[in-house]
């Protein structure tokens, strides 16, 4: 992962430089990334997580090498060059085991390792920090450590097996949970130089044991929390102030960057604050899907006017009854009053209702509100009312008046966001302010 290594290593120059990385496997999304990514002459990194997708199929029915297959096709339909598309792995480990005892979640995770190396995948997030069947909670550092030099050993294996190039690591975890917390938040605990400079030298140190001392160069990223996060309706921001110690901490690791998960939501100055604090990998997930949801929530709304209630696709409707008769993703998350269950199911930035939608009824349901929306384009008038950025996209000339148009237009201007803070760009903008 050459791109990563010189990333790092400019970035550690006194570059304001960074990369996002888009956490999600709708197709859409991804190909609202890439196509940014064409528009910025840019690479794009593509990650999936241990329960999205691993060698049992994950939540998303899709092997390690199936995953590749489906983001090189829409690579291929957007015109991107295979060669430009990085995939990383998220959270690989026994994750996806825990209920298991630690041998025999070891063992899948090793399964699991080595199928997404010789996938192609070069960005490999090690995370052994979850207890499994009979471990105590929470791990001992040097048990977490000691884990994840085993994991990085089958990689390194796996990799010199199936050749290209080398991989590169990133090693640590955050709190609360990938995807957003389940709870009411109103403050985060920033982790502390002490505890960032504990994961660091319990790995170097595993890394060593394990005879893989020569591969820690290659670990470029470590996982802390900033003191970012979302709930259900609410927010927590970064405050630079208060993760300015450990953002002085990194400065002293040659080959160090920090990834920061659940940055989804953040303003565009937070997210160029982030890169300049040295979190130079950005991860974002929900905030895309959510953006995604929130155009077809609208482009719903304008066929309703078009064709009248109940003349339509009924698409919303449709939805939100699959999510009713199938609660499996979020009744554990959207436990109160049935109205503001209903409410948080459209809602919520957890987003939920992204796990939703290839569901066969959705999938339908919206094929049916696009097909209407494309054989009568949506007037100005309406596009102005529910969409006004992607209006003034379409009246600017730089985005069709079609459906699918609109909808890539809805997450690739998050995603201009990510790309302008990695590229320095919003730095720059605020300091001449």
């Amino acid at each position: 992962m050459d791109y990563l290594l010189n990333l790092v290593r400019r970035h550690k120059s006194d570059e304001t430089v960074g990369i996002h990385s888009v956490c999600s496997a709708h197709p859409l999304v991804i190909a609202a990334a890439m196509e940014t990514a064409l528009e910025r002459d840019l690479p794009v990194l593509i990650e999936s997580t241990s329960n999205q997708v691993n060698q049992d199929g994950g939540y998303t029915g899709m092997t390690p090498a199936a995953f590749r297959d489906f983001v090189h096709g829409i690579a291929d339909r957007t015109g991107l060059a295979r060669q430009r598309v990085l995939l990383g792995g998220d959270h690989l480990g026994p994750n996806a085991w825990q209920s298991l005892s630690p041998e025999a979640a070891m063992a899948k995770a090793e399964v699991l390792i080595d199928q997404y190396v010789k996938a192609g995948f070069r960005k490999i997030h090690l995370d052994c920090s979850m207890s499994c069947s009979g471990d105590p909670v929470p791990l001992q550092d040097a048990v977490v450590a000691e884990r994840a030099a085993r994991l990085c050993g089958v990689a390194e294996h796996a990799w010199r097996t199936s050749g290209g190039e080398a991989p590169v690591y990133v090693v640590g975890t955050e709190v609360p949970v990938p995807g957003g917390a389940h709870e009411d938040l109103d403050e985060l605990s920033v982790t502390t130089p002490g505890a960032a400079a504990l994961t660091i030298d319990v790995h170097r140190q595993a890394f060593a044991a394990a005879g893989l001392a020569a591969v820690w160069p290659r670990v470029v990223g470590l996982v802390v929390q900033p003191g970012v996060e979302f709930d259900h309706h609410k927010v927590i921001d970064y405050q630079p102030q208060r993760a300015a110690e450990l953002s002085r901490f990194i400065e002293g690791e040659p080959t160090l960057v920090y990834e920061a998960h659940s940055t989804d939501y953040q303003t565009p100055a937070n997210l160029a604050a982030l890169v300049a604090g040295h979190f130079a990998i950005l991860k974002v997930g929900p905030g895309l899907t959510f953006a995604l949801r929130e155009t077809l929530w609208a482009l719903a709304d304008i066929e309703e006017q078009m064709t009248g209630a109940g003349q339509g696709s009924d698409f919303k409707n449709t939805v939100l009854e699959v999510m009713r008769t199938e609660p499996e993703y979020w009744r554990k998350y959207y436990d109160r009053d049935p109205a503001q269950v209903r409410f948080d199911q459209q809602f919520s930035l957890s987003d939920r209702i992204r796990y939703y939608w290839p569901h066969p009824a959705i999938q339908a349901a919206q094929a049916q509100l696009l097909a209407n929306l494309e054989r009568t384009t949506p007037p100005l008038t309406l596009l102005s009312q529910y969409l006004p950025a992607q209006y003034e996209a379409v009246r600017e000339g730089r985005v069709r008046n079609l459906p699918v148009d609109l909808l890539k237009e809805g997450v690739a201007k998050v995603l201009r966001q990510y790309m302008d803070a990695c590229a320095g760009t919003a730095i720059k903008e605020l300091e001449t302010c």
